[in-house]
């Protein structure tokens, strides 16, 4: 069973399962993040949603890419949680499936291809209380040794 953080699911809304991947990207004792401007500000693992016909590792690379402007290298799979959301972007309600990874950030290649994007350098204590989902902060929280 795939452990779930965030709401509980509403009984009179119609969730579609949503596949994406996340990465937790750890250099020189910080972590590199992405602060969305849309729809509502918020600080986030690097990520996203798996296009069709993509693999997960490509989608990793693929977003990390387009949300930070960094290629990264070595993912490893650390786990997997669900959430059950509303995504505006999409008109959506979803049930997310996050697949979190952690990778190494290689270099910039450029600012975030991605609108209302900012990639950003934060301790993982302040990572661990600041990002907007509790499942990234649990597995910040997880690597880090802390839980």
């Amino acid at each position: 069973m795939i452990r779930r953080f965030g709401e509980t699911p509403k009984i009179d809304i119609r969730y579609q399962q949503r596949a994406g991947v996340y990465a937790i990207l750890p250099s020189g004792g910080q972590l590199l993040l992405t602060h969305q401007a849309e729809p509502e500000p918020e600080l986030q693992l690097p990520g996203g949603g798996i296009d069709p016909g993509e693999s997960p590792i490509q989608a990793l690379h693929r977003e990390v890419f387009e949300e930070t402007g960094w290629r990264i290298a070595q993912p490893r799979r650390l786990g997997a949680f669900r959430r059950f959301t509303f995504m505006p972007e999409y008109d959506l309600w979803a049930e997310k499936i996050c697949t979190i990874y952690v990778a190494q950030p290689i270099r910039p290649l450029g600012p975030p291809a991605e609108d209302g994007h900012l990639a950003l350098w934060a301790s993982p204590e302040m990572a661990s209380q600041e990002l907007a989902n509790p499942g990234d902060r649990y597995f910040v929280s997880q690597i880090m040794g802390w839980v």
